[in-house]
């Protein structure tokens, strides 16, 4: 078995995966997912402890994990995160990052730059995805919009801030405007102020990724239609509203397991 792991600014993000060996398709089984904080300052024996009682509470033996894969956003995670791999599991992990190679051509100035979770995501889409343009957009603790051709050219994207910010936002900066849970919602017209602030959320939101994906369709690919897929946390809020075509909750933690396939190929 295979453990995947995303590392985010606000959670772990992780996923174990059938079989031993991997194919360079990402469609292997997931069996299990997980999140915990991805809190900074947690030690080798934290993660390591917590990565072996997620798994035993959900039936899989910590010795069946045969190969760990890693991307993070966090550079002081990591780390945490290779020592207790090593310790915990005596596997050496593969991180995931800058100098890695994975197929695409990274148009960015510096390419050095692009963020682990966003260069996993392109890998996995081109390979769901052949010889098609795309729109990927992730709803973590950040929304990314990243532009991918059909010829794996990594054109960039755009960043915003993310639902769960926006919110906390409010509540911070704001006297009277609570913490509210964040949903979708059928009617932008609030009646109270939960209500109120979960419809600006939602529809805010909403707003800001049709024009986006609709600005990045229309300079990079000439008003071609991509392909637009959603992932991250949030995305399922937005099934009914027809903005992805796709939505793949997991398609980071793919891009992990075909970038290590594509590694162990390299070498042989």
């Amino acid at each position: 078995m295979i453990l995947s792991l995303d590392v985010g600014n606000t959670q772990i993000y992780g996923g174990v995966f059938d079989g031993d060996t991997i194919s360079k398709d990402g469609k292997e089984k997931m069996l299990l997912s997980f999140r915990r904080s991805s809190k900074q300052g947690s030690s080798s024996d934290e993660v390591g402890i917590f990565l072996r009682m997620v798994l035993r509470e959900n039936g899989i033996e910590p010795q069946k994990i045969k190969q760990i894969v890693l991307c993070s956003v966090v550079p002081e995670v990591i780390y945490s995160l290779r020592g207790a791999c090593q310790k915990y599991f005596n596997i050496s992990p593969f991180i995931l990052q800058a100098g890695v190679r994975t197929g695409l051509k990274i148009k960015y100035r510096n390419p050095l730059e692009v963020g682990a979770d966003r260069i996993a995501n392109s890998i996995a889409a081109t390979h769901l995805f052949p010889n098609k343009n795309l729109v990927l957009v992730d709803l973590g603790t950040a929304t990314t919009f990243c532009a991918v051709t059909a010829e794996k050219d990594y054109l960039g994207g755009s960043i915003i801030s993310g639902l769960k910010l926006n919110m906390e936002s409010l509540e911070a900066k704001t006297a009277k405007l609570p913490s509210v849970e964040i949903v979708s919602r059928d009617q932008v017209l609030g009646q109270s102020t939960v209500e109120s602030l979960q419809s600006g959320l939602f529809y805010g939101h909403l707003g800001a990724m049709r024009e986006i994906i609709t600005r990045i369709s229309n300079e990079c690919f000439r008003g071609e239609k991509p392909h637009v897929i959603g992932t991250g946390g949030f995305s399922s809020l937005f099934e009914k509203e027809k903005i992805f075509d796709s939505i793949i909750p997991d398609l980071v933690l793919k891009g992990n397991l075909i970038a290590l396939a594509m590694q162990q190929e390299n070498k042989k």
